[in-house]
């Protein structure tokens, strides 16, 4: 029987006696309309956990990449931080502390008049700590030549303390040499005590908010 006379004389209604075409059809479609339901009832959640397992699967595989990197390159992240620790030692030591500011005030002034120079203004102002340090700003105007402004800001930045020149002007003085007008800066390290009082202001503040 030609195909299109198995689907033209088949009888619908008793599907014992269809040709074997339009057997494998209905079968074939009511297969696809398993398949259709089931992925509807349930496997379309499962196909979803799929997928997000597999994502976190990914994820996972990153983290493990990149712990693995650090792991590797630990030794060279030690070293890091020893050379770190050494050197912030070293700068820290260039730090007064409380008691030996006043003194470095005093190198301050005695570099400037060896140089020649006259203090018209010698005025630190209110500290402002830091992290873990105090800044001093000291505002500074003297008198004199160019040539002695130039050798004690020099002798300023080879004193053992760390000591910072901001902000400078010159002008002309009416005697005929020049004023120069700047900010010193210099810095303390806090002690224990300075540093648990400033954290603890710090969460009351944080608490207020």
């Amino acid at each position: 029987m030609a195909l299109a006379d198995q689907f033209r004389y088949a009888n619908w209604r008793d599907p014992g006696t269809l040709p074997a075409l339009p057997k494998v059809l209905i079968l074939l479609a009511a297969a696809a309309a398993v398949i259709a339901g089931g992925y509807m009832a349930d496997w379309r959640d499962q196909l979803s956990e799929l997928d997000a397992g597999q994502a976190a699967e990914l994820k996972l595989k990153d983290e493990y990449k990149a712990k693995k990197a650090q792991a590797v390159n630990l030794d060279a992240y030690e070293r890091q931080y020893k050379e770190v620790e050494t050197t912030f030692g070293t700068l820290l030591k260039q730090l007064p502390n409380k008691q030996q500011v006043e003194s470095l005030l005093v190198e301050i002034n005695q570099a400037g008049l060896q140089r020649g120079l006259q203090f018209e203004l010698f005025k630190p102002a209110q500290e402002s700590a830091k992290e873990f340090y105090a800044e001093l700003p000291i505002t500074l105007r003297v008198s004199g030549g160019y040539h002695d402004m130039g050798g004690f800001a020099s002798d300023l930045a080879q004193l053992s303390r760390i000591v910072t020149l901001t902000d400078v002007s010159v002008s002309a003085a009416k005697d005929g040499g020049l004023l120069m007008d700047t900010t010193a800066k210099t810095f303390r390290y806090l002690d224990d005590d300075e540093i648990q009082a400033q954290k603890k202001a710090a969460a009351q503040q944080k608490a207020r908010k």
